[in-house]
């Protein structure tokens, strides 16, 4: 029942809208007009056909998706792209790939892409222990590069792009995953961006690919069919009987934001309103709570932050439990406390976690 739920600030899979949940619901056993579940239906049928060509028709509405760029939906996450990406962009091997690295999903982008050849790193936060982004003069791209591949937010370290990194005609490769459809985007900066679904998108199971059609060209012949781009392209994401369900839950989800939001511009309006919040008590409770992004580089999407010990630690979530406020603790790689607040978390949970935290500062300090 709707009592027992819980406000939800896992990094992903995370918080789907009631609206989008309740209507699967409704849908689940069969689909008005259909008689059977999405889940039972061929991905070669016409309702299903119409499933996914509304999503692709929502993604190019919300994000003004130019003619030139096409849309994939494609399996295996972020960690499949980061192997595809340099198969297909710099095959020829005359370039190299460009990597500037925020955290520990670039950092994983990386370890993928020197499997395949030789690679140029543009920017590394190690010696700031990825609280920053870089500032646009501190960036060192090689002559030669394929395309400059950064990460707009990092999930765990919590540092988020307000803007894309100028790469002076080099092709812009972007691993949106954590905050894709959080804002508008200028597409047509980018030669690809791409987001696994289950942060703001959609359950876990679909990757969303938006490409520039002209990139497409690169990917040699030999690769195996899955792992090239043209495969899915040339099939209507459809090479292979793709992730059925998740693509209807993806539709439902661009639905919403169309509809129940109002778009990006106004979904973006939220999302500073929560993340705010947030980071307001952490500004007002310093020396209590330590942000771990740079002020400049905070993210909208996950916010992340720790207490003086690891003691007071352990209270502070058991009592957030207490409130309804689960998923709090942070990746095992950096500790503390995170919460992500995709576009699904509702502002009534924002405002009782901000109000939790003040509480527990005021009683423990």
């Amino acid at each position: 029942m709707m009592t027992d739920r819980v406000f939800n600030f896992s990094a992903g899979p995370a918080v789907l809208p009631v609206s989008v949940l309740e209507q699967a619901q409704r849908d689940l056993l069969g689909l008005p007009g259909v008689g059977i579940s999405v889940l039972e239906m061929s991905h070669r049928s016409a309702p299903f056909e119409a499933i996914i060509e509304s999503a692709e028709a929502n993604l190019r509405r919300l994000l003004n998706i130019p003619s030139n760029y096409r849309v994939l939906f494609l399996q295996g996450g972020s960690r499949l792209q980061f192997s595809m990406i340099p198969m297909n962009l710099a095959a020829d091997g005359q370039r190299t790939p460009n990597y500037i690295l925020t955290g520990s999903w670039g950092k994983n982008a990386l370890q993928e892409a020197v499997k395949q050849g030789d690679v140029h790193v543009a920017w590394d936060g190690k010696s700031h222990n990825y609280n920053c982004l870089p500032d646009a003069e501190d960036i060192d791209y090689s002559d030669n590069a394929a395309y400059v591949h950064f990460t707009s937010n990092e999930t765990i370290q919590g540092v988020q792009f307000n803007s894309e990194p100028e790469t002076n005609g080099i092709p812009l490769v972007c691993d949106a995953s954590s905050d894709f459809l959080c804002r508008p985007l200028p597409v047509e900066r980018y030669g690809m961006i791409y987001a696994c679904a289950q942060k703001n998108a959609g359950p876990a199971g679909v990757t969303v690919v938006i490409i520039r059609e002209d990139l497409l060209a690169r990917g040699p012949d030999n690769l195996p069919g899955y792992l090239n781009y043209r495969s899915h392209n040339d099939n209507q994401s459809m090479w292979n009987t793709p992730p059925t369900f998740a693509i209807y839950i993806l539709d439902l989800v661009t639905r919403w934001l169309l509809d129940d939001i109002g778009g990006l511009d106004h979904m973006l309006e939220i999302n500073r309103r929560k993340s705010q919040m947030l980071y307001q008590v952490i500004d007002d409770c310093e020396g209590f709570y330590d942000g771990h992004a740079d002020r400049e580089s905070r993210s909208l999407m996950n916010v992340t932050f720790r207490l003086p010990s690891d003691e007071l630690q352990k209270a502070f979530l058991e009592q957030a439990a207490e409130r309804k406020l689960c998923e709090l603790k942070g990746h095992r790689s950096v500790g503390g406390i995170r919460a992500s607040i995709y576009n699904a978390m509702p502002v009534e949970g924002v405002e009782s976690l901000a109000e939790h935290m003040r509480q527990f500062s005021t009683a423990n300090r």
